[in-house]
């Protein structure tokens, strides 16, 4: 598979003191939402942003060759419909997105057709295709040179029968496969996000992209994203945001996450990608920055069936481990999955959405800031810094910043927004919750319950810890489950109703997964 590094990318080799694998970046991220009809003022808004973040991305020696930037937006419906010209189906039943393409004809034909055989091979069929504006002799000739031509596509079921996130993860599977057969790239490919980004500077992404100055691209949503190439070199497939997330900071942590995630890719199954799942690996693509690599192990673990924000406190967890104020159910997650996934350590600061809800999330290290706004018509300004969009003060009605560890997620979906609370949402019985989100002041139907995520089964004797709720029965028997009261451990008690209380088990301490005689 060809490194993402060489894709259009000036990317030396290893040479000297420089060796690829040490780069790192340092960016500026800001998301505006509302909660109302969507409009073409939030992409003004967000670009406001963006240009204000300026001073956080960078340039090289040339001041129009920017390190990279870029937008993510609901999917535009009724604008694709107007400006494409094809007869597409529904809202949520067709996934379009925009493909780099090399600019020779015989790397752009390469990539159109692999695209078309694989999503023949997906049960998909390739609907249509529309050249994306782009202004020409804007940018500066490093990026020109390693430029791509841009292409939007449009699949849909050839059924006619899958929607939704269905097609989402069909439109995945070929996204993921065109991407290890050809030098193409696609920043996005959905039913329900579009992404528009390169190699620019906060100034130009709107120039360069004629669509973003349209007035009928509306949306609820936008994140946007200024990179800072720390002792790097930026490539167009680089800019940032990706599919699920953009990401201010670095994961220090990479090079092992890469290695286990690839180690256990031996042992990754699931059905909801049909029968080959092999086709999609690796997971993280070889040339891949930090950023990169988190947004695939986070989309992948979203697709295969997890909330986003549950997918994202897997990989970027509190620190939990010693925090015997942390309520049980939130503690009782946060062990099960670290025994699937190691956590991804910042710092970092990321905005995430799936076209629906929108969030951000700080990791433990606490080391990047995100300051959110709330307005009194639910518009909702969360970014790196403050000042980002000139807005009324007398408008404000809620002004905070993500803790560390912590969550702020909001939906388009008509609901309120809110910062997230520690206490996990309801769920079933004797499985370890996933987390949702709470306030204290106002509801957030938008963060995810542990009804939408998959959990494990539930333990029987010997095996893990029930969730911390009192009096459970056993899976396999009738005894019961009750917390041992001087310990402060997590330890449990199974008290069979027909044994003396001399011999009880003692289960699951946080040191072992074994039960021991008393």
């Amino acid at each position: 598979m060809l490194p993402l590094t060489s894709r259009f990318s000036s990317l030396p080799g290893p040479q000297g003191l420089y060796h690829p694998d040490s780069e790192v970046d340092s960016c500026g991220v800001a998301m505006i939402a509302t909660l109302r009809e969507p409009g073409h003022h939030i992409v003004e808004h967000a670009l406001t942003a963006l240009r204000n973040l300026d001073h956080r991305g960078a340039v090289g020696a040339e001041e129009n060759t920017g390190d990279g930037t870029g937008i993510i937006l609901q999917l535009p419906d009724a604008f694709l419909r107007e400006v494409s010209g094809l007869d597409l189906p529904p809202a949520g039943s067709y996934a379009a997105g925009t493909a780099f393409v090399p600019r020779d004809e015989a790397g752009r034909a390469e990539v159109l057709e692999a695209l078309e055989r694989i999503a023949e091979e997906e049960g998909l069929r390739l609907l249509g295709t529309r050249e994306v504006p782009t202004t020409d002799g804007l940018v500066g000739p490093s990026a020109e040179a390693v430029r791509p031509d841009m292409v939007q596509v449009f699949l849909a079921d050839e059924a006619g029968v899958r929607s939704g996130l269905d097609l989402e993860r069909a439109a995945f599977a070929v996204r993921r496969q065109v991407e290890h057969a050809t030098a193409g790239y696609f920043p996005s490919l959905s039913t329900r996000v579009m992404v528009y980004k390169g190699m620019l500077t906060p100034f130009q992404l709107d120039e360069f992209y004629p669509d973003l100055r349209d007035p009928r691209l509306a949306t609820r949503i936008a994140v946007v994203h200024s990179r800072f190439s720390t002792n790097t070199f930026p490539a167009w497939p680089l800019a940032q945001p990706f599919r699920t997330l953009a990401h201010n900071g670095e994961i220090n942590t990479v090079i092992g996450n890469r290695n286990r995630l690839r180690a256990a890719e031996g042992t990754m199954s699931t059905d909801v990608f049909g029968e080959d799942f092999a086709r999609l690996l690796p997971v993280n693509t070889p040339g891949a920055s930090d950023s990169a690599s988190l947004d695939e192990a986070l989309e992948l673990l979203h697709l295969s069936g997890r909330s986003l924000v549950h997918s994202l406190m897997m990989l970027i967890p509190e620190p939990w481990e010693n925090d015997r104020s942390m309520d049980p159910d939130l503690r009782a997650f946060y062990e099960f999955h670290a025994a699937l996934q190691e956590p991804w350590d910042g710092p970092a600061a990321v905005v995430f959405t799936d076209g629906t809800r929108v969030g951000a999330r700080l990791d433990r290290n606490g080391l990047r800031p995100l300051r959110y706004w709330v307005m009194e018509d639910d518009l909702v300004v969360l970014g790196s810094e403050t000042g980002l969009v000139d807005l009324p003060r007398s408008g404000v009605v809620r002004t905070g910043r993500v803790a560390p560890g912590r969550s702020s997620c909001s939906t388009s979906s008509g609901a309120r927004s809110s910062p997230a609370r520690r206490s996990p949402a309801p769920s079933p019985p004797r499985t370890p919750t996933a987390p949702g989100c709470e306030s204290r002041r106002w509801p957030s139907p938008s963060c995810p319950s542990a009804s939408t995520s998959p959990t494990p089964a539930p333990p029987s004797c010997g095996d893990s810890r029930p969730s911390a709720t009192p009096r459970r029965s056993c899976a396999s028997c009738s005894h019961q489950w009750r917390p041992w009261a001087p310990s402060r451990s997590g330890r449990w008690v199974q008290t069979p109703p027909s044994r003396c209380s001399r011999n009880v088990r003692v289960c699951c301490s946080t040191t072992s997964r074994r039960c021991s005689r008393r």
